[in-house]
């Protein structure tokens, strides 16, 4: 490749610190799809005679078919993908091929192959996202009025359903679609043609290659062009966010399928077993899908830490680009899978749930709320009155509704036996009516429209 400049190759050492293949060969159909929209434009405009653009054409065509076919040998000393398509592409067609490298340079071809599978695996993210909403919004229908308590320091709160918990997600889960999509508009831009850093002065048609490879536009300068890594550093912060979302998710199904919890289970394809324990039914897709998301954070760190003292353009160093990105993105991808398949397979304990729903005091605020609407109470005289009625029933090991009405009226004594409708925590959640709450008819209407979105073209990210 640069044999005029130097007279001997390179030091094991060096081989093996500077080669890309064992990892950019992933690469190869973003790298032959961009060589083909470049050798097209330059027959178009007139660099390459029509005879070397079809043969380069029909020689990348056999090189794509060998690596599909899975017959093509990567070889290290060709240090990356690009050589190693352009090797094998001059052993078919001789020296033609040589001519593929007018007016680019490794730097624009590699930025262009790399924005290419990002916005490629973007997409495949944004579909298994909506793939996991619609498992989410279908459990929600299901189980819209099923009571489950709501937490919050991990304490009882207030009680709220188990469809609504799981519209908690919908949500989260479209924002991270949101910022897929907003990486994606903002990377489609075609850094082909660039060169190395300054441009050509070949007379190309960047607008063409960058219409051919579905890009909006080419990059509007020369040096960024080659210099950015922005697109993957978004694309691995969007990643990163929607990590931690069902990294949350996964650390409630490890705490719920405890024995101790019960709330819900989940299905033998989701769960191991114990070498030594018979009895153990362990939660590992759920741990597993909790633990990469280290993985996809740390890549997005990593990234950020090579490209901080980068000069313009250019860098070696920007090869660590791509490991990461591709490591974090496939986890990324994996985990949605994974817990795809735990949410249409978990089966919530509704007796448990339901139990559990009303313990820790849990429909003391629907109390206070009681105080303030019905005996026009401050809601701070209403908070202090309910505390020590929770206080009451502590100390007598009861719950509020197990309090008799002299109790009550002990504390309050305008409070009438009214009071006890509001202290189930059926009543409870179907009291919650406001836009957003938990009210089992807003559940079932949030489910029903999520999933109508999801089914539109657009899949409502």
């Amino acid at each position: 490749m640069w044999g005029g400049r130097f007279a001997s190759g390179p030091a094991e050492i060096m081989e093996e610190i500077n080669a890309s293949i064992g990892f950019d060969k992933r690469l190869a159909p973003q790298d032959i799809r961009g060589s083909l929209a470049h050798v097209a434009m330059l027959g178009k405009a007139g660099i390459l005679p029509p005879a070397d653009v079809a043969a380069i054409e029909d020689g990348l065509k056999a090189v794509r078919a060998e690596i599909e076919g899975g017959g093509f040998v990567f070889k290290r000393e060709l240090e990356d993908i690009h050589m190693s398509v352009e090797s094998r592409l001059t052993e078919i067609v001789g020296p033609t091929a040589g001519r593929l490298h007018t007016a680019r340079s490794r730097n624009d071809q590699v930025a262009t192959d790399m924005k290419l599978w990002v916005r490629d695996t973007l997409d495949s993210l944004d579909e298994q996202a909506a793939g996991l909403q619609r498992a989410l919004a279908e459990k929600a229908l299901a189980h819209a009025a099923t009571v489950m308590p709501g937490f919050t320091h991990l304490q009882s709160a207030q009680p709220v359903t188990f469809g609504h918990h799981c519209l908690a997600y919908v949500e989260m889960l479209a924002r991270d679609r949101g910022r897929f999509r907003d990486a994606r508009a903002r990377l489609n831009e075609c850094p082909l043609g660039a060169a190395a850093l300054a441009g050509t002065s070949f007379p190309i048609d960047r607008h063409a290659t960058a219409a051919a490879l579905g890009f909006d536009r080419p990059t509007a300068n020369s040096l960024d062009s080659v210099a950015d890594r922005d697109f993957a550093l978004e694309s691995l912060s969007a990643a990163s966010i929607c990590a931690v979302h069902l990294s949350r998710f996964a650390e409630e199904l490890v705490v719920w399928t405890s024995a101790q919890f019960n709330f819900v289970r989940l299905s033998d394809g989701y769960t191991t077993g114990s070498s030594i324990m018979p009895q153990k039914r362990n939660p590992d897709a759920a741990e597993l899908v909790r633990a990469k998301s280290g993985r996809v954070i740390g890549a997005l760190t990593g990234l950020l830490i090579v490209m901080k003292g980068l000069p313009l353009a250019y860098s070696k160093d920007m090869q660590e680009d791509k490991e990461g990105t591709f490591d974090a993105l496939q986890a990324l991808s994996l985990c949605l899978a994974a817990m795809t398949g735990m949410v249409r397979d978990l089966e919530p304990n509704a007796d448990v749930l339901a139990r559990a729903a009303g313990s820790g005091y849990a429909t003391a605020t629907d109390l206070a709320d009681w105080l303030v609407r019905e005996l026009g109470l401050p809601f701070r005289e209403a908070h202090h009155v309910t505390g020590r009625l929770v206080g009451a029933a502590s100390a007598r090991g009861v719950g509020l509704e197990e309090l008799s009405l002299s109790d009550m009226q002990e504390a309050e004594p305008r409070i009438t036996d009214a009071v006890y409708a509001v202290l189930g925590v059926e009543n409870s959640v179907s009291s919650r009516t406001s836009y957003g709450g938990t009210a089992p008819d807003n559940v079932r209407t949030q489910a029903t429209r999520w999933l109508a979105l999801l089914d539109t073209p657009s899949g409502a990210a």
